[in-house]
């Protein structure tokens, strides 16, 4: 007899597996085995023979979850079909569909994707000479919310309601006209422009719906609402679709999130079905009945009670602390002791927090416990200096017309074409309608710049040229080393460094960007910076056997055996902000969050004061800790008898470690 090839799913994921005609949404809460609900869906779309592999699209909200859905899925289905499937991010999806019309949208082959820092270069010049870095960074956010929302500039201008705002429209009209000489997008375009090709572009939308036959989301109440219309240009009217997600772990409405998405679901689409997934394969009963207590608070549509066949567990540790240096010492301790005591590896325990600045005290704690720990949010790889020179160079390579990738490559490294210089050539190039780069390739700039200047404009020229030729010809991966050298960056990286070890660290990091270019898939410099610009800056490196730190926004989808949420206090955990802002849900829904990682034990601790701008201040404890059942908590104080004992084993572990210590 033939096995199930579900065998094992409950009867609700079984049920979400198999529902194949119409529009589903599965609610599915944390811990309870989402993932291996859309990998085996996957699977039976193809099995049964109802789409094949290269009309179905994944998308998850990480290039770190697109790759290990597709390690899932290559090991579950037959063959090569794994290879034919889209699994990608929403922005990776955005840019094939931009690769692929591009013309329709007034782009030019080769477009190069604009980051952060060169969007916030590009409004910078656009407005006032002196505006301040907050009004940049407010500016930039501005016309991020008009994009996410899927606004274009006229349509943002029509939309105004105040003269903040249509100052901000008039600067987003004048930014989209300075993307569009550069033949360049911004991140949030490769969501708003496939929107608006879809919406009004009658032929395309039937394409893309013939290529894209069956779509999955995942995270879907994540979705800002750009997203959301790409969804329903996509899926039709039919909604050939399921969308997983769940509603209490929506955080991200500062970003643009709008999980009121999952509700517009069922207004668009009347035939939606809706499937909850409450089984929890992760924490123990006590950890859930916790957090079911607290997220009842938040209003629902559709309500959830999670709940596992495991045991309950120890209860919940609350600790008050004199402050965050004792609140530090204290976890730091217990974590010795724990790993001490269960033989555990130092990457079971888990260390979360509001805001990064609460990191500092916890570093400090570790390192005299000689515990080795992992801050995730450090320098991200593709923030380091010598490889965002190396990305201007191919974006340059890739497209002429990419004046922020020119001026960021004409002084990486610098070779004597300064300030006043660029200033003329800017000058030139505006008089002329031409890209920096065209410019600079004129007779008439030779003959406006000091000789020096112009001799060094002259040998950069030359050098782009040569390699742009080279392109042609070289494997990726050779073409990035031969521009590291060809272009001084090399050079450029042994002069600045003290010494030979900083050196070969720095190069390293040319050598990686190098070897990420390997590969059958990769193609010419355009293709490669346009892919490196999408990788998530979280989604590099293993933290290996240390101890996480990191904030509550960075820990979902994350599990640990051990769980210290430290500062649970008011205007920290609910935030100032949201306090005043009425934004008490989201911060209720950030805690559930935090809480539902524990797999075996959990700590909440708050602190009783703070040092603040000179003062000592008096903290309370956060709301929240009244709203999880006291049965299931451990408070200090609560329990004598069981106080006693556990510090008295934790003394007798102290001494020991001391011992060795000295003996080392």
């Amino acid at each position: 007899m033939a096995r199930d090839p579900l065998h094992g799913l409950n009867p609700p994921q079984r049920a979400a597996v198999l529902h194949v005609d119409g529009p589903l949404l599965v609610l599915a809460g944390a811990g309870s085995g989402k993932t291996r609900v859309i990998v085996e869906k996957i699977a039976h779309l193809i099995h049964s023979g109802r789409y094949p592999a290269r009309r179905i699209a994944a998308i998850t909200f990480t290039n770190k979850a697109a790759r290990e859905m597709r390690e899932r899925v290559a090991k579950r289905i037959r063959g090569d079909a794994a290879q034919d499937l889209t699994i990608s991010t929403f922005h990776a999806l955005g840019l094939r569909m931009l690769q692929v019309d591009h013309a329709k949208l007034g782009l030019r082959r080769g477009f190069s994707i604009f980051d952060a820092d060169d969007a916030a270069a590009q409004l910078k010049d656009l407005l006032p000479p002196g505006s301040k870095p907050d009004a940049i960074e407010a500016a930039k956010q501005l016309v991020s919310r008009a994009k996410n929302a899927g606004l274009s500039p006229d349509h943002a201008a029509e939309a105004a309601r105040s003269g903040r705002e249509r100052e901000a429209a008039a600067l987003y009209a004048r930014y989209q006209q300075r993307l569009a000489a550069f033949n360049a997008v911004d991140f949030d375009d490769l969501i708003r422009l496939p929107v608006q090709l879809l919406e009004s572009d009658a032929e395309a939308v039937m394409a893309w719906r013939e290529r894209i036959g069956y779509l999955l989301v995942d995270e879907s109440q994540d979705t800002n609402d750009a997203q959301y219309r790409l969804l329903k240009a996509l899926a039709g009217d039919q909604g050939h679709f399921t969308c997983v997600g769940d509603d209490d772990q929506s955080i991200y409405a500062w970003r643009g999130a709008n999980p009121e998405n999952l509700l517009e679901l069922g207004r668009d689409y009347p035939a939606l079905q809706i499937i909850k997934l409450e089984q929890n394969y992760r924490c123990s009963n006590r950890v859930l009945r916790a957090a079911n207590a607290l997220i009842a608070h938040n209003p629902h549509e559709h309500p959830k009670t999670l709940w596992s066949d495991q045991a309950d567990g120890e209860r919940i540790r609350v600790w008050e602390c004199k402050d965050a240096a004792h609140e530090a010492e204290k976890v730091a301790a217990e974590i010795q002791f724990i790993a001490q005591k269960h033989a555990a590896p130092w990457s079971e325990f888990c260390i979360l927090f509001r805001g990064n600045h609460q990191s500092r005290a916890l570093e400090k704690a570790l390192q005299l416990l000689r515990i080795p720990y992992h801050l995730s949010g450090g320098t991200a790889f593709l923030d380091r200096g010598e490889v965002k020179d190396a990305l201007a160079w191919l974006r340059l390579l890739a497209n002429p017309d990419d004046d922020a990738a020119f001026l960021r490559a004409v002084q990486s490294p610098n070779r004597g074409v300064g300030a006043t210089s660029l200033q003329r050539l800017g000058e030139l190039a505006a008089q002329g309608h031409l890209p920096l780069s065209r410019a600079a390739e004129s007779l008439a700039i030779g003959k406006q710049l000091p000789p020096r200047a112009a001799n060094a404009l002259q040998g950069f020229c030359d050098i782009v040229r040569g390699l742009r030729a080279d392109a042609r010809t070289l494997p990726p991966a050779e073409l990035v080393r031969k521009l590291n050298e060809r272009s001084g960056l090399l050079a450029a990286l042994r002069a600045l460094c003290k010494d030979e070890a900083q050196f070969h660290a720095r190069r390293r990091n040319l050598d990686e960007l190098a070897d990420w270019f390997d590969g059958p898939k990769t193609s010419g410099p355009g293709e490669l910076a346009a892919a490196l610009a999408l990788l998530s800056h979280a989604d590099k490196g293993d933290a290996g056997n240390q101890v996480r730190l990191m904030s509550m926004h960075a820990a979902k989808g994350l599990e640990f055996r051990f769980v210290f949420i430290v500062g649970v206090e008011d205007g920290n955990l609910p935030h100032e902000a949201s306090i005043e802002e009425g934004r008490i849900d989201e911060e209720r829904r950030l805690l559930y969050v935090g809480i539902t990682r524990a797999k075996e034990r959990l700590w909440l601790s708050h602190a009783r004061e703070a040092q603040r701008w000179g003062d000592r201040l008096r903290l309370k404890p956060s709301r929240f800790l009244d709203e999880l059942p006291a049965d299931e908590l451990q408070r200090d104080g609560a329990d004598p008898v069981a106080d006693a004992a556990h510090k008295a084993e934790r003394r007798s572990a102290g001494i020991a470690n001391i011992r060795a210590l000295l003996a080392d």
